[in-house]
Parts: C-alpha cells; sequence; structure tokens
C-alpha cells in the first residue's frame, strides 16, 4: 500500500495488523526459547537467532509489500483474483527468503567463531518452501480479512454520509414547502380582513412582520428549542385571534422542564395552522385550542387539541405530511405525529426522544 494519502481506516488496519505481527513473532519465539531451553546441544542464544533470522526477513517483506502494492484493495471483491495477484511474488518470497535467513544465521554463528549446521539444500529448500508456503498462506487470509473489513467499514461510513446529506436536502425540501404554505395562509387572512377593517388588517400586517422576522431566525437552523418554538406559534396564535375575533380562545399549557427541549425548527406551526383551518374556519360556534407540552420519562410530548369540526381534520395534508416525513427522517420509529378525534375534539399530538436544545 503507498505510504501516501492512505485513506483513515487502511491506516488504522496496518497498525492493527503490525500489532498482530508483533505478538505472533513473539509468541514464535519464547516457544523456540522453551523448546529448546533444556536442550544441552543448543545454546541459548541459536533459538532467538533461528526465530529472529526468520522475523527480520519476514518482516522486510511484509513492509516493502504494503508499502509497494498501490492498492490492497483492488480486487477484494474477487478473493480469488486478489489472492492469485499477490501469490505470483512467491516465487520471489520463497527464493529471497530462504538465501536471507539462512545467509544471517551463517553471519551470526561465523561472528561467534562457530558453524551452523543444517540439512543439505535440497530438503532446505522443500522444507522451507512448504512452511513458508503455509505461513504466507495464513497470513494473506489474515491481511484478507482485515482488509475487507476496512473497505467494508470505509463504504458504510461513506453510505451513511451520503445518506445524511440526502436527508438533509430532503429536509431542507420540506421546510421550503411550509413556508410558502404558512405565508399563504396568514396573507389570506389579511385579505379577508382588508374588505371590513382596515386598522385592523394593519395591525395584522405588523404583527405578519414580527412572526416572519422571528420564524426567519428560527428556519435558519434545522432544530431550535421549544421555547422558541412557541414564541412562533404565540405570534401566530395572536394574527388569527385578530381574524376570529369572539370566536376561538387558546390555552397554553407548557411544563417548565419542556421548554428547554430540542424539536425541529417550524414543526408545530401547521399543527396550529391545521387547528384553526378545520376548527375554527368552519365552525360557527366559539372554539377553544389547548396547547400542551410535557416531558415524559425520555419523551417530548406535545398537543393541539381544539374543538369544532372533526371531518376534515384527520386528513393529511400538505402540513401534516411534511410534519410526518420530517420526523421520520430525523427520528424514525422513535417518534410519531398522530391526528385524531377524541370525545368532541381533534387532537394533533407529537411524540420525539427528548434531548436539550445546544444553541
Amino acid at each position: 500500500m503507498s505510504s501516501a494519502a492512505s485513506p483513515p481506516a487502511l491506516e488504522r488496519n496496518d497498525r492493527g495488523l503490525y500489532a498482530l505481527w508483533a505478538l505472533f513473532w513473539l509468541l514464535m519465539i519464547v516457544v523456540a526459547v522453551e523448546d529448546n531451553r533444556d536442550n544441552m546441544g543448543v545454546r541459548w542464544w541459536e533459538p532467538l537467532v533461528w526465530e529472529g533470522s526468520s522475523c527480520l526477513v519476514a518482516t522486510a517483506w511484509l513492509v516493502f509489500g504494503r508499502r509497494a502494492s498501490a492498492n490492497w484493495t483492488r480486487d477484494l471483491a474477487q478473493p480469488l483474483r486478489w489472492f492469485g495477484r499477490h501469490a505470483r511474488w512467491m516465487p520471489i518470497v520463497i527464493g529471497t527468503f530462504i538465501v536471507a535467513i539462512y545467509a544471517i544465521r551463517h553471519g551470526v554463528y561465523a561472528f561467534t567463531s562457530e558453524t551452523y549446521e543444517h540439512d543439505g539444500w535440497a530438503f532446505i529448500f522443500f522444507y522451507e518452501s512448504v512452511k513458508l508456503t503455509l505461513f504466507a498462506t495464513l497470513w494473506l487470509c489474515i491481511i484478507f480479512g482485515l482488509e475487507s473489513f476496512a473497505l467494508w467499514r470505509r463504504e458504510r461510513e461513506n453510505l451513511l454520509t451520503l445518506q445524511k446529506q440526502f436527508a438533509e436536502s430532503q429536509l431542507a425540501q420540506l421546510r421550503a414547502q411550509l413556508q410558502p404554505h404558512f405565508l399563504f395562509n396568514a396573507l389570506n387572512t389579511i385579505s379577508s380582513l382588508m374588505q371590513v377593517d382596515i386598522a385592523r388588517a394593519d395591525r395584522l400586517l405588523t404583527q405578519l412582520a414580527d412572526l416572519l422576522r422571528a420564524s426567519l431566525q428560527v428556519s435558519a437552523r434545522h432544530v431550535t428549542s421549544l421555547r422558541e418554538e412557541l414564541k412562533l406559534l404565540e405570534l401566530y396564535a395572536l394574527i388569527m385571534q385578530e381574524r376570529f375575533t369572539g370566536r376561538v380562545s387558546v390555552a397554553w399549557n407548557i411544563a417548565a422542564d419542556s421548554l428547554e427541549a430540542a424539536i425541529p425548527a417550524m414543526l408545530l406551526q401547521p399543527l396550529l395552522e391545521n387547528a384553526f383551518k378545520h376548527g375554527v374556519e368552519k365552525s360557527s360556534a366559539p372554539v377553544a385550542i389547548a396547547i400542551d407540552a410535557r416531558r415524559v420519562d425520555e419523551e417530548l410530548r406535545v398537543s393541539i387539541r381544539n374543538t369544532g369540526a372533526i371531518a376534515d381534520a384527520t386528513r393529511p395534508g400538505i402540513g401534516l405530511t411534511n410534519c410526518r416525513e420530517r420526523l421520520d427522517l430525523l427520528f424514525g420509529a422513535r417518534a410519531r405525529l398522530d391526528v385524531a378525534a377524541q370525545d368532541a375534539d381533534v387532537v394533533a399530538a407529537v411524540a420525539l426522544p427528548f434531548e436539550k436544545y445546544a444553541p
């Protein structure tokens, strides 16, 4: 593998490989020393030379292979091809390995004025070739497993990154759909008042400007605090109460420990719009709307309840559909949005994991 610009996953993989390699050779040297400790014909340093020479040359080949190979991940999807590509080097590896380790051993023995005695060269080449082939096959299997795992992990990280980017683009699209939808409803409210009460319409325009200013600040973030989200709802409720003077009352039942909870920005706005649209607009009788928020164990639960018309309130429009899709993208099965009739009321209930908002 090239030493430059290596993927982080593969660098970690190399560290693990070298650690395993060092542990293996330490074990081999300890076993060789123990096996010959009571052998009077073998001096204490000889097993160190035998196993040490093999370790030194094998390590040199491993490091060379890791640095010289342009891409160890190539052909991982085709194991036979991957092993075949590395097996082509075996004749060279075997030849240089045998020559090198016996040259080292003869050199060390000569330095100590001793003679290194061994079997004939024909047997040596046969024996060492078989042993090295088995040894190389074992380590190639280990390297293949480590490389396959590293590649799988890197591709999984890339997939998760792509999924996150796709989810963020979907969220941005859903939020972009909600903004015009909300603005259209607010302007429609003001337009209806322009025909009957210009002063009230002017007051509503001022309130709408405040609401838009606040919503732009909040919508610049994917997530906001429940406290900030409720401020938007209060501004919107003021505008709608101006429009439906005497026809609607709004009650706020907000638990103090829920105010700092994190919540997707502009999530509750469509639910309150839904309450006014289906509860207030379609009812000639006074309508009561209640917004409730509280923490229940590890969940934040928010509900918007209204009296009035029930038939169309549970049908998924743009607002409800987008809210459900946003919750699904952000939390999956851990969050839910239910809109259902309860007694004579309609309740939109949101439940999502409780997390403190961190700006």
